[in-house]
């Protein structure tokens, strides 16, 4: 029999309640309930995995048989793999529920939720919806070294989108909110008719023209940029594979002296993890250091693949039942000492671009680009007339060293990052000035 030179069992748990409205009608709701365990081994040859549905984590019997399924599969593996000895320090456990909120029903949920979809019926609003999710997740992970934690956490998040029409021309905004631990959807009804005006207000926006210019970013797409074009550049597996423009350049400058770029799992964001999915104690690994180099992100294979001085383990994350992956959880641009209107009056002629539509990123060749929500031209240091249909792209490095001035205050946002495997993140920054960004557009301005 080929040894097991190394296991691990990461068994998840949960409920889901999801609530969706559209155009002030429920179209769904209702609570469903998840439970799945993956057993990770480790043979000569490589991994293997098997896959259980809802188990007794205190049978003996069923573990073993399926550890030995997974055994079975690691002798097919043909990629070898090392995995370096990291600290785990003792066994632990972490709650953070929401037990007042799990006990609401789901009746005055969605009554609420209605209200506040209901708020974004404003004139020239055509069409809103809403959607609301709460999920109370339990981890157990347990290793073949003898070593255990527990965690129980609450996430919970509401999205409301309003569609704005005047004759042939549409235009839409959504606002959204996503915590770790319960979200008083009462308190955020006033957030439908925000997203609403917001929507109405672009129908008078104006196209901007493109070309090279200033540039400030709103701490929303800000932080997009930390984590599509810096955070993706700096996984571990990335850096491994040779796919990232961020490969080999530790202790090099790659930004100006006021970047610090850091991704914290263990920090109160949306893609909290107390401990990763190879059971590693989560903290916070600062990426990029006053413009240098100076870690990356890494699962136990990748920090041995690249190097135990090259960054930290403690972020493999992974869906239920799924194989761990490096990734990402709370990613954001460190905090500088310039207020907002001293970076507005920096600027003096350009743009500030507001909000994230999404886009896309080459993290092997460093490009980028991300569609903004909106944003306004800025004129003799002020802010002027709105602009829509605008767009930031660029090279990573390029950006990075462009950075002049960063804001005082930090905001957070929160979704969902998909690489194979859909995990939270929430993602964040001041805002930024940078001295010459390309920004995307058409028309007259």
């Amino acid at each position: 029999m080929e040894k097991i030179r190394y296991y691990d069992i990461r068994y998840v748990r949960g409920t889901v309640t999801s609530i969706q409205t559209e155009n002030r009608v429920i179209e769904n709701a209702g609570t469903s309930f998840y439970g799945k365990a993956l057993f990770r081994v480790l043979g000569e040859h490589g991994w293997g995995y098997y896959c259980a549905s809802s188990i007794d984590m205190d049978d003996k019997k069923t573990k073993a048989a399926c550890l030995e399924k997974a055994a079975a599969s690691s002798r097919l593996a043909g990629v070898h793999a090392e995995i370096a000895d990291v600290p785990f320090g003792t066994p632990r456990s972490w709650s953070c529920s929401a037990k007042e909120q799990a006990e609401t029903p789901l009746e005055e949920k969605a009554r609420e939720l209605l209200l506040l979809e209901s708020s974004a019926n404003i004139p020239e609003i055509c069409s809103t919806s809403a959607r609301y999710s709460e999920q109370y997740q339990d981890v157990i992970f347990e290793d073949s070294n003898g070593y255990e934690a527990a965690s129980s956490v609450c996430r919970t998040l509401f999205t409301v989108t309003s569609v704005a029409s005047r004759g042939a021309d549409m235009q839409m905004n959504y606002e959204q909110e996503a915590v770790v631990g319960p979200l008083p959807l009462a308190k955020y009804i006033p957030f439908g008719e925000k997203c609403a005006k917001r929507a109405v207000e672009l129908l008078d926006a104006s196209a901007v023209a493109g070309g090279r210019m200033p540039a400030v970013l709103d701490p929303a797409i800000g932080g997009v940029f930390a984590h599509e074009a810096v955070g993706h550049a700096s996984e571990g597996d990335a850096v491994r594979d040779g796919v990232s423009v961020l490969a080999e350049k530790l202790g090099e400058k790659v930004g100006s002296s006021v970047v610090t770029i850091i991704d914290d799992p263990s920090m109160h964001g949306y893609g909290y993890e107390p401990f990763d999915a190879e059971g590693v104690a989560c903290g916070p690994t600062e990426l990029i250091k006053n413009g240098v180099m100076n870690k990356y992100m890494h699962s136990r294979e990748t920090l041995a693949a690249v190097g135990l001085d090259t960054g930290d383990a403690g972020h493999a994350r992974a869906e239920p039942g799924m194989q761990p992956l490096v990734r990402m959880s709370n990613t954001y641009i460190q905090e500088g000492d310039s207020s907002y209107d001293e970076i507005v009056a920096e600027c003096r002629k350009g743009v500030l671009l507001i909000g994230s539509r999404g886009g896309q990123v080459d993290p092997g060749r460093g490009a980028f680009q991300f569609n903004a929500k909106y944003g306004y031209l800025i004129e003799n240091g002020e802010t002027g007339k709105m602009i829509r249909d605008v767009s930031l792209s660029g090279n990573i490095l390029s950006v990075l060293h462009n950075i002049a001035l960063c804001g005082k205050e930090r905001k957070m946002s929160s979704g969902m990052c998909g690489k194979g495997q859909s995990v939270p993140v929430s993602d964040g920054a001041p805002y930024v000035y940078l001295t010459d960004a390309l920004v995307g557009g058409s028309g007259n301005v």
